[in-house]
């Protein structure tokens, strides 16, 4: 975008070098008149369980920055329902906040980090490319370039929103380093751990199994290509366990299946919630491993030699397979938001990946009107 500066007036008579006080107010409120304020629309946490669509004034994109229009985005149902329920807890508030959030937790807070959109506004080269970006959910938003990532071509932007999952899962395979051959179990068939699964379909693996309460995401795992076992049927004896179910029941039995001095990756966030565990019984006496995997950075094992816009680029570029379209579980309008969340606090609705959907710069203009 450039700026004109203004210059004097180009009348015969000689020109003094100042112009009135007075004509360069109306000519500001002229051109004010003449070009509000871009607005946007976002949704905010405004207290426990409540959220809300506000409106906000975008600034013009700087010379580094784009200006994104969204087209969809994603609800990662396990933490923004620990953002929406004001489960933060306060001790570590500041370091769990996302790339673009707005507001401190509990609240009011502009949350969220799965967004497709297309740049409108910015260099000539990045005019009309979809992008991926870490930002909460809002119609249009301003950004620095080095917060996008492009989408690739064979991946529909729908798709893309879950590329920030791709990512967490992507890390935490980092973080363990799973070898030729190895026994692996993922517990918990939801979002994170459905994602972890269908990336380690593609290693040399001895066995996967995704272990699952839940007999009705059979299914599900199943079009993953990856093998859908109960808790009762799980095999022991695994060189790495993730765990991504939030549950106590989930973690202890992730001790269980772990071999002797294995390593469990814990990915899940349980927000102020405490965690009960039998510590005194596989964990000590099998001198097991707990390992924490969280996605703020890169994985030590790669972290001198990625950034988090390379990982992302990886991330998003595993997506061109259209089996992940299964996680993407109902869809929604953005201006149904508020509702949405309610509904899953609730357990109304029972899905994977939520997708957003935002309206089209025609039917917007109708809407506002």
């Amino acid at each position: 975008m450039t700026h004109t500066d203004e210059t004097p007036d180009t009348d015969e008579t000689p020109d003094t070098g100042t112009r009135n006080t007075d004509a360069l107010q109306t000519d500001k409120q002229t051109e004010t008149d003449t070009h509000p304020p871009a607005q946007a629309l976002a949704y905010w946490t405004v207290a426990p369980c409540q959220g809300e669509l506000r409106s906000e004034e975008l600034p013009a994109p700087a010379q580094d920055e784009a200006l994104v229009r969204a087209l969809y985005s994603g609800i990662s149902r396990g933490t923004e329902l620990v953002v929406h329920e004001a489960n933060v807890p306060p001790r570590i508030a500041e370091a769990m906040r996302a790339p673009h959030q707005t507001g401190d937790f509990p609240g009011p807070v502009k949350f969220g980090y799965l967004s497709v959109g297309v740049v409108e506004a910015g260099p000539e080269d990045w005019i009309g490319q979809h992008v991926f970006c870490l930002h909460p959910h809002q119609d249009r938003y301003v950004v620095p370039l080095t917060s996008l990532t492009r989408i690739p071509d064979g991946v529909p932007a729908r798709r893309a929103v879950l590329t920030g999952i791709a990512e967490i899962a992507l890390n935490a395979l980092w973080e363990a380093g799973p070898r030729l051959g190895d026994r692996i179990a993922v517990v918990g068939a939801g979002l994170v751990g459905g994602m972890t699964a269908a990336l380690l379909r593609s290693f040399p693996l001895e066995r996967l199994q995704l272990v699952e309460t839940d007999p009705g995401k059979r299914r599900f795992v199943e079009s993953l290509g990856v093998e859908f076992v109960l808790p009762e049927d799980a095999k022991q004896d695994c060189d790495i366990v993730f765990h991504c179910s939030a549950t106590d029941g989930g973690l202890a039995q992730s001790l269980q299946l772990a071999g002797d001095e294995g390593e469990i990756i814990e990915m899940s966030w349980y927000g102020d919630r405490a965690v009960s565990l039998p510590l005194g019984e596989d964990f000590h006496a099998r001198r097991l491993s707990i390992r924490a995997s969280q996605v703020g950075v890169v994985a030590r094992s790669r972290r001198h030699r990625r950034t988090t816009s390379e990982r992302l680029e990886l991330a998003v570029s595993l997506l061109r397979d259209p089996a992940f379209d299964a996680f993407l579980t109902g869809e929604s309008q953005f201006e149904q938001l508020p509702e949405v969340f309610h509904a899953l606090e609730n357990g109304e609705l029972d899905v994977l990946c939520r997708v957003i959907n935002y309206p089209e710069p025609l039917q917007q203009e109708r809407n506002e009107a």
